[in-house]
């Protein structure tokens, strides 16, 4: 039996097991991904994750600047593909291209449909302290992961694991799906489920200043916050006016209610202690900008920390 004809959109590591699944149980005729990046020091330009595998594999790469013109929309349609699926491309897709393959584009989206729609569902899904979460392959149509269910598979999120664990897990998941369901679709055998839209919630897309540690919350909520934003945007902190990195946290205590948060409680070799709004946060690793990743003990000594001081703006 040949295999069902596909078209694949992606572009970071996050896409590539997705890609590497597809490969293996398809023909992919075209790989769409974003175009190369300037990055590093030199800011020479880099070709993103996916663009890598697929020259790897021997696959034609598209990289267009806009996907929202009808040359690109017939480039598509010229491939006979049976379907394209779609996992972290970044660009919201036309009703034009949505189309262009037989079956239509599935997306396989990183939440529990119809929980944290968006741009940034793993991230949002560790700050807002949730114990589960997974992936789903989704029909997708022209609105933001709106389209109907066809499959989901769900995971634990560890109590300290970080959005960076998450996805790296997350992405061998949605890789196993690929594997077992879309050969399911192509045969029919998948019945696509509506979402309750009155149930949604967002992940939006992140911003520098989401990572800032607002000392009045909870230890909880702000240990869940600098787990949920690392690496990207990165939990911070002000120190004298200086904002410092805050880079790993542990929950020190849940209970005591503090009139002082942000007030440094003790400084140790195995950490910072500060006060919350509810409980302490013990920090453990810290970084000045432009500067190294310190130990708090280390940053504590380099700062000549003590107790009483404040952080926070």
């Amino acid at each position: 039996m040949a295999l069902p004809r596909a078209l694949f959109f992606g572009t970071p590591d996050f896409a590539v097991p997705a890609l590497q699944a597809l490969h293996e149980i398809a023909t992919v005729s075209l790989v769409v991904t974003q175009p190369d990046r300037p990055k590093g020091r030199g800011m020479r330009l880099a070709p993103p994750p996916v663009k890598q595998l697929a020259l790897e594999l021997g696959l034609p790469v598209l990289q267009p600047t806009k996907v929202r013109t009808p040359d690109f929309a017939a480039t598509l349609r010229e491939h006979n593909a049976d379907f394209a699926l779609v996992i972290a491309y970044g660009r919201i897709l036309p009703k034009a291209v949505l189309e262009a393959p037989r079956l239509g584009c599935l997306n396989v989206h990183a939440s529990i449909l119809p929980k944290l729609r968006g741009a940034a569902p793993i991230q949002w899904s560790v700050v807002r302290g949730e114990s589960e979460t997974g992936v789903c392959l989704m029909q997708m149509d022209e609105g933001l992961d709106t389209g109907a269910v066809l499959a989901c598979e769900r995971l634990p999120i560890g109590a300290d694991e970080t959005s960076a664990e998450l996805a790296v897990r997350l992405s061998a998941l949605g890789a196993q799906v690929v594997r077992e369901q879309l050969p399911r679709f192509v045969r029919g055998e998948l019945v696509a489920t509506p979402q309750d839209h009155e149930r949604a919630t967002l992940a939006p897309l992140l911003s520098k200043d989401d990572g800032a540690l607002d000392w009045s919350r909870s230890a909880r909520e702000l240990h869940n916050l600098a787990r949920g934003f690392s690496p990207w945007p990165g939990a911070f902190t002000w120190l004298a006016g200086t904002r410092v990195k805050v880079l790993s946290t542990q929950v020190r205590d849940e209970h005591t209610s503090h009139s002082e948060p942000g007030k440094l409680l003790e400084l140790t070799r195995d950490g910072i202690d500060v006060a919350c709004g509810q409980g302490s946060l013990r920090l453990l690793e810290l970084q000045l900008e432009g500067a190294k990743r310190l130990r708090a003990a280390d940053f504590s000594a380099g700062q000549r920390l003590e107790v009483g001081q404040r952080l926070g703006s």
